[in-house]
């Protein structure tokens, strides 16, 4: 059993520490309370974690719609400049050049 990089009986003489310090009556009440900080340390790390996850998330659509809009851009200014001609052009069905 290893726990934190301590063995049994280093467990041993720490909670023997222990209820000489605080006293077997108040020991129950002091993990009670060490318990409690450290579920809620656990839970503020799930939900920072679970935050950090929906931010890259986020991050990694905005970037792959960027990246679409950017594949996308050229072909799209290609069709916009055949489209788009001068009235002379439409009419004479030249180049410009009379």
């Amino acid at each position: 059993m290893n726990i934190f990089g301590l063995g049994l009986p280093e467990m041993i003489v720490i909670l023997v520490i222990a209820v000489l310090i605080f006293g077997p009556k108040k020991l129950p009440e002091i993990g009670r309370s060490m318990g409690k900080a450290i579920r809620g340390f656990q839970e503020a790390s799930r939900e920072f974690e679970s935050e950090f996850k929906k931010e890259a998330e986020q991050l990694e659509a905005a970037a792959k719609r960027e990246s679409a809009v950017k594949s996308a851009a050229p072909s799209d200014a290609a069709s916009t400049k055949v489209a788009i001609a001068s009235p002379e052009e439409t009419t004479t069905g030249s180049s410009g050049q009379s």
